[in-house]
């Protein structure tokens, strides 16, 4: 049994960067980890066919982000702009991002007139359930499920429509070496601190009193503190109990459990193929589409994986599938191996080559479904009708005891990012330190 101050449950972002400030301030802290690695819905592959990195997890950093471009700052960690053009496939043909989708005005002018808040799939019937909104509807939904992972159905009109007016389309960076740069840079800080870090420490119970925690993992290795920060993903606490990864309280914090279950988690499952070379920028290419795709950043389209995009601006043999919201959810028990016969089939559809040959060229492929993934079970949060109202509950500690952190708790703009956990690690970190 290890006594220390307070003990942290989960090594992604948000409990890495809380682990990182209480140590600094002289806590003494124990950070468990169920996985055998650090960065939960961060993964980087750090060397791919083309020794380059690959993201598995997070992969942008979306917009002029505080948190985030001041600790690349501070760890001296370059990051780039990763700007290009959008393309659309439909019917065939290759269309430049930017057509205005039709009835586009009408519906931004009538979600801001929105006084009552409602599930975007309900305000999309109430305000535009003619025939000649189909093809409005359609894109709505695909756009809610495809980046927010969120199902129309559950989404916060008011919630979509703050992202809207929030968008940062210009501002859009990768990191070079890959997200697991600010992962080891704030692992390497916290132990410098004095922290310590369990690697596939699966906790299961947790039995509390007024500070006062007693931690078990699943081979019955105990910890304790004064203090405990859970730092995993909302999709963990939201599951059914006795899961793998899921956590037992006691005494139970059912008011509190319920509030979270009221939140929305999105489902997505990325796919990575790397190819002999980058075919979409070819001259045969060229030539087939009628489109010059030499900028090509993203691609949507109506195929079984709708979301595709590249390594712009590097011109890197690498594509990258996104499906998210319902239709990742229903592929919960689809084979990676049958996810990546739908990839290539998509691709196969797309720039119109024979899926033979397609395979011939694929020199590796990856596919990660974070809805099954046991230390996940999904993306990331989305708010619902919900959600304003069970932050109030999920704002204040437990009995000064017991703490969370998570991107399902930032109230910012960048919902559903790495800033946002990061910002939520601290933000608890700070509360934790106030409770002494």
């Amino acid at each position: 049994m290890e006594n220390t101050d307070v003990i942290i449950i989960g090594g992604g972002a948000a409990g890495l960067m809380a682990a990182r400030t209480l140590a600094k301030a002289g806590k003494n802290v124990v950070l468990l980890e169920g996985r055998n690695r650090l960065g939960g819905r961060i993964h980087t592959l750090e060397h791919g066919t083309s020794l380059e990195p690959a993201e598995l997890g997070a992969e942008f950093i979306h917009g002029d982000l505080p948190v985030t471009q001041g600790l690349l700052n501070e760890a001296g960690i370059k990051y780039t702009p990763a700007s290009a053009s959008m393309w659309r496939y439909d019917d065939g043909k290759f269309i430049a991002e930017g057509h205005v989708i039709e009835h586009w005005d009408e519906f931004l002018e009538r979600i801001m007139q929105l006084k009552q808040d409602m599930s975007m799939e309900a305000f999309m019937q109430q305000e535009f359930s003619g025939e000649q909104y189909d093809g409005l509807r359609e894109s709505v939904r695909a756009y809610v499920s495809g980046y927010d992972n969120a199902d129309p159905k559950k989404a916060s009109a008011f919630s979509i429509r703050k992202e809207w007016q929030n968008e940062h389309e210009d501002a859009q960076y990768r990191i070079e070496g890959g997200y697991c740069m600010l992962i080891s840079y704030l692992a390497n800080e916290f132990k410098q601190a004095g922290g310590h870090i369990y690697l596939n420490a699966v906790v299961k119970d947790i039995d509390w009193g007024k500070h006062h925690v007693t931690v078990s993992t699943d081979i019955g290795i105990t910890y304790q503190a004064t203090q405990l920060l859970i730092a995993v993903p909302l999709g963990i606490l939201q599951a059914e109990a006795g899961l793998k990864g899921t956590l037992s309280f006691d005494p139970p914090v059912d008011y509190y459990i319920n509030a979270l279950k009221s939140l929305g988690f999105g489902a997505v499952i990325k796919v990575l193929l790397e190819f002999d070379d980058a075919f979409w920028y070819n001259d045969e290419t060229r030539q087939m589409t009628g489109a010059d795709l030499e900028d090509m950043g993203f691609l949507f389209s109506k195929e079984a994986i709708p979301v595709w995009w590249t390594q712009m601006p590097v011109h890197r043999p690498l594509l990258t599938g996104w499906l998210g919201g319902p239709p990742a959810a229903a592929r919960l028990n689809t084979t990676d191996e049958d996810v990546l016969i739908e990839a290539l089939g998509s691709i196969s559809n797309i720039f119109k080559i024979d899926i033979v040959n397609l395979k011939e060229k694929l020199l590796t492929w990856n596919v990660i479904n974070w809805t099954v993934d046991p230390f996940a079970r999904g993306s990331y949060s989305y708010d619902t009708v919900e959600t304003a109202g069970a932050r109030k509950i999920l704002s204040h500690p437990i009995s000064d005891t017991l703490f969370f952190a998570g991107e399902y708790l930032y109230e910012g703009t960048a919902m559903g990012t790495v800033e946002a956990a990061l910002t939520s690690g601290l933000r608890a970190a700070e509360m934790l330190l106030g409770y002494e």
